[in-house]
């Protein structure tokens, strides 16, 4: 599968929250917001490497005693229990994110880290839900 960079979305800072992927245009329900490659490893790899560093924090479960670190933008999208968009593990190593309303320019794009939309299961981090009022996105809003 050739992978290109979605022409959809951009990163922007969020105060109280680190990073955080927008909408750089209007995205249609149903759109493929954009599909990323994975990088996987056993569950021990993370454990005992790195379990202790940064990447914890990006990383998904993928099958059987796996997780995946999304490549792209992937691995930045913040969680909501009132999310616009969800993952799906497609093809061989990939992951697609998929807007599951239509989301407005300038909005922030969230995913249920849980796995499914309306999953109320509680996360190992503290939420902060996103502000549906942010203003669109300028030109010099890139992170």
């Amino acid at each position: 599968m050739a992978f290109q960079q979605s022409d959809a979305i951009i990163i922007k800072q969020i105060k109280g929250k680190g990073r955080g992927v927008f909408a750089r245009r209007a995205i249609a329900k149903g759109e493929v917001i954009e599909s990323v490659p994975v990088i996987l490893m056993t569950e021990d790899e993370y454990a005992e490497g790195p379990a202790n560093s940064p990447l914890k924090d990006y990383c998904f479960r993928w099958g059987t005693n796996q997780v995946a670190l999304a490549l792209g933008y992937g691995s930045i999208y913040n969680h909501s229990y009132r999310p616009n968009a969800r993952y799906d593990d497609i093809g061989r190593q990939t992951k697609a994110f998929v807007a599951i309303r239509a989301i407005a320019q300038g909005e922030e794009i969230t995913i249920n880290y849980n796995g499914h939309p309306r999953s109320r299961a509680k996360v190992w981090f503290d939420v902060v839900e996103p502000d549906r009022r942010s203003p669109a996105i300028g030109p010099n809003d890139v992170v």
